[in-house]
């Protein structure tokens, strides 16, 4: 592969890369410096390689556009053909330049720096807007829109509870004894459950026009390399998608700033927030109505238990007790939160 591209030097050595969930990529050396190699596992184009390709290359050309607008991104290099995707075997792969620097956690940056943080995904924002439109179109033909990104509805989640309850309690025919994680699961369980009855009358109604966008789609600190205080490069954007934009703001909140105990650091989110509305040119109401959507989607999701109990796969256990403890301090602080995203 490395064949294709002028000037990156012989290979030397490939190292798998080990941080994240969902991605393959590899760190290569070679005689003229280091680079990043992925491959890109976009499981909807599966049926359509073609589709694959074509969504790698929309993202592909929105980090160049990105750059040119100043936006702290890797675009992949291009090679002799002018192209930035290799397809081998049907699998498609991009090299990137190697870059050096740290992920940070919202434990981790002052308030001066999540106001950068907040600033910086407005800038995302509204450099998509500038850049995917009107060229690459609102959304390909072949993902029709959700339409009107409709909300969980409580009663399919109460169907996973018990459907979760019988395999976190050893119904379901698992051969593994039932650990300490097992325990929290069903007191989670029964105490979320306990909740979507309380408040199913809150479910958000289905928007007529949410303010939607161009966004990232998984904003999050294992996507954002810093080099000292400064962010200096935002990637994995596999997710490039027209969301309601004010909700990746929230989501990507509700991840960098909790903490342990299932708790959000709302000094630091009123900071992040105030800079976010200000670059997107976002207003409270769109802000209150992002924090409710988001609220709500948190309380009935258990996207960590059905990796679990679902696909044997235990790779996000340890995220567990904040996320599941962060969706009922949310719930309980739920207008400390809104205030800390709208004022």
């Amino acid at each position: 592969m490395l064949r294709r591209y002028p000037g990156v030097g012989e290979p030397l050595a490939c190292e798998p890369i080990t941080k994240g969930l969902l991605n393959h990529g590899y760190r290569v050396s070679t005689t003229s410096g280091s680079y990043f190699l992925k491959h890109h596992l976009d499981k909807k184009h599966l049926d359509d390689p073609s589709g694959e390709r074509a969504a790698i290359v929309r993202q592909h050309r929105a980090t160049q556009r990105l750059q040119s607008l100043g936006v702290p991104v890797v675009p992949p290099l291009t090679d002799t053909r002018g192209e930035t995707v290799t397809v081998i075997g049907e699998r498609c792969y991009a090299l990137h330049p190697w870059v050096n620097g740290l992920h940070r956690v919202g434990a981790q940056l002052t308030l001066a720096q999540s106001q950068r943080l907040g600033t910086l995904l407005g800038t995302v924002h509204t450099g998509l807007e500038q850049v995917m439109a009107p060229r690459d179109g609102p959304r390909p033909a072949r993902e029709p829109a959700r339409p009107g990104h409709r909300s969980p509805d409580a009663a399919d989640t109460f169907a996973l509870i018990d459907d979760l309850l019988a395999a976190a309690r050893g119904q379901s025919g698992r051969d593994t004894p039932r650990d300490a994680f097992d325990e929290l699961a069903v007191h989670r369980l029964v105490e979320r459950r306990a909740l979507l009855e309380q408040h199913a009358h809150r479910r958000p109604p289905t928007p007529d026009g949410p303010a939607t966008g161009w966004v990232h789609g998984d904003f999050h600190p294992l996507n954002l390399l810093y080099r000292g205080a400064d962010p200096v490069a935002i990637v994995d954007w596999d997710r490039l998608d027209v969301q309601p934009r004010a909700e990746e703001a929230v989501r990507a909140a509700a991840i960098f700033f909790v903490r342990p105990a299932g708790e959000l650091d709302l000094a630091k989110v009123r900071a992040y927030a105030r800079a976010y509305r200000r670059a997107a040119g976002a207003g409270a109401a769109e802000l209150a109505a992002a924090v409710h959507r988001v609220w709500w989607e948190r309380l009935n999701d258990f996207w960590i238990l059905r990796w679990r109990y679902r696909l044997d796969d235990r790779r996000a256990d340890p995220q567990f007790p904040a996320v599941s403890a962060l969706a009922v301090w949310w719930t309980r602080e739920y207008e400390a939160v809104c205030a800390a995203f709208t004022e």
